[in-house]
């Protein structure tokens, strides 16, 4: 198992905020990322919906060898986790709970404020996992469904998201936050706009880095890491145009994106391994 691939999915290229966070602690191994551009965002769907859909992504990632699988999307994770936990052997890893511990660990006055897709917020999903850990914590939590759109323009500074940000925000500031967690993994591109907004009292947690943290403990555990002299690679897969998932990943992740294969959902995956590895001998 040890040199198999880990598989990371989003409904688009805002999972790649945990890929990065991977690469970083664990950059020997290898990754294969879908991005289910033609279907997402998950946001705005119904959450039976969004579990279809993570089912059918992990079947497709499981035809990959993968040996661990990270649902690198709050709402999938929201609407799928303990789910497809209880129904695959292999390990599946969700961006929420890696997330609530590191704000139970920061907040000093059990508020926190969590903001997210409209499907995270109304899943219940964050003040579940809170409650369950600590019930004495205070949740407030703010759907914040414009912020996607503003990221994947690159629209990350400026008066309009400024004055959108505020209204989402400064509510919540007023009901004594002092850790807010970024429940959407679009949202650390706008970690500078959302301190500005918040201030430099409130903690702001990003579940990217703690995720992948929890992904090494895992593979530690299990005794599935990679040798650190080990060359890694990235297959970056996608359902929806692969240049604007090329121009938005190299965005979130950097030059690591070069080559995009569109995929479909269900495709074998032997002929999307042959055609990665003519492109990389192409390359070579």
């Amino acid at each position: 198992m040890k040199d198999k691939a880990i598989g990371v999915f989003d409904s688009g290229v805002g999972g790649l905020t945990v890929v990065r966070s991977i690469i970083d602690i664990l950059p020997e191994e290898d990754i294969i990322y879908l991005g289910d551009d033609a279907r997402g965002p998950y946001g705005p769907r119904e959450l039976d919906e969004v579990r279809k859909f993570a089912r059918e992504i992990i079947e497709f990632l499981l035809g990959f060898g993968v040996k661990v699988i990270v649902i690198a999307c709050n709402t999938a994770t929201a609407a799928a986790i303990e789910i497809v936990q209880s129904e695959y052997d292999i390990p599946i890893i969700g961006v929420i709970k890696p997330g609530v511990r590191a704000a139970l660990r920061k907040t000093r006055t059990k508020r926190i404020g969590v903001i997210g897709t409209v499907g995270t917020i109304n899943s219940g999903a964050y003040e579940r996992v809170i409650g369950e850990i600590d019930p004495e914590v205070i949740v407030v939590s703010r759907a914040c469904p414009e912020f996607v759109d503003f990221v994947e323009r690159n629209e990350t500074h400026g008066s309009r998201i400024e004055k959108i940000a505020r209204s989402y925000l400064e509510p919540m500031v007023t009901q004594g936050i002092d850790t807010l967690v970024l429940g959407c993994t679009h949202y650390p591109l706008l970690e500078d706009l959302i301190t500005d907004v918040v201030g430099p009292g409130i903690s702001l947690i990003s579940s990217a880095e703690e995720t992948a943290v929890e992904v090494g403990e895992i593979l530690d555990s299990l005794g599935w890491k990679r040798r650190p002299d080990n060359r890694s690679s990235l297959m970056f897969l996608t359902t929806g145009d692969v240049q604007k998932c090329r121009e938005l990943g190299r965005m979130f992740l950097g030059p690591e994106v070069e080559d995009v294969i569109k995929v479909r959902v269900g495709e074998p995956a032997l002929e999307i391994i042959e055609h990665f590895e003519q492109m990389k001998g192409r390359k070579a």
